[in-house]
């Protein structure tokens, strides 16, 4: 390696008086950035819509309290109509329909079959020991089972609220 000082500076190419410029040429992490890629995902012509707002959960509740309210009242109306006979209405007394919604935590009972657990393991049983009544995943833990006593299997069967009768 040379001295420094000691190199002779080059004489710099004069920029060319034709007219004719050099095409630059992208650096590699100009090559390699998605900023210039096509994005077909994007819609060129779509604008965002200054006018439309965001609601907080309060006026959400309230729009979804309202919702309801409206479909109770139509329900009503739809059952006075059905139940007027000869232009005479019958009184009769107004039963809430329950509704699922985001306000009420109620929801109808489900039609799948309820989901039966192991009791010793809590994963999914798809097996029950005819002696015990214990429910099991699979055959180690049937084995585990078998040599429980009976007090165990008891315990096990009060733990899932069975009254524990074992043979």
């Amino acid at each position: 390696m040379p001295p420094k000082g000691s190199t002779r500076k080059k004489p710099s190419a004069a920029p060319s008086t034709e007219g004719t410029a050099t095409p630059q040429i992208p650096t590699l992490a100009e090559q390699l950035s998605i900023l210039s890629a096509p994005r077909p995902f994007k819609n060129p012509a779509y604008t965002k819509n200054a006018s439309r707002r965001t609601k907080n959960l309060k006026t959400v509740l309230g729009q979804e309290r309202e919702r309801e309210r409206l479909e109770r009242e139509k329900r009503r109306k739809e059952r006075e109509e059905a139940m007027e006979v000869d232009g005479a209405t019958s009184v009769s007394p107004v039963v809430e329909d329950d509704l699922s919604s985001y306000l009420s935590i109620e929801a109808p009972p489900s039609v799948l079959p309820q989901r039966r657990y192991c009791d010793i393991t809590g994963l999914e049983a798809p097996y029950t020991d005819p002696i015990t009544g214990l429910r099991f995943h699979d055959k180690s833990i049937y084995e585990l089972i078998k040599g429980l006593s009976t007090s165990a299997a008891k315990d096990y069967l009060g733990a899932r609220g069975v009254n524990p009768i074992v043979k």
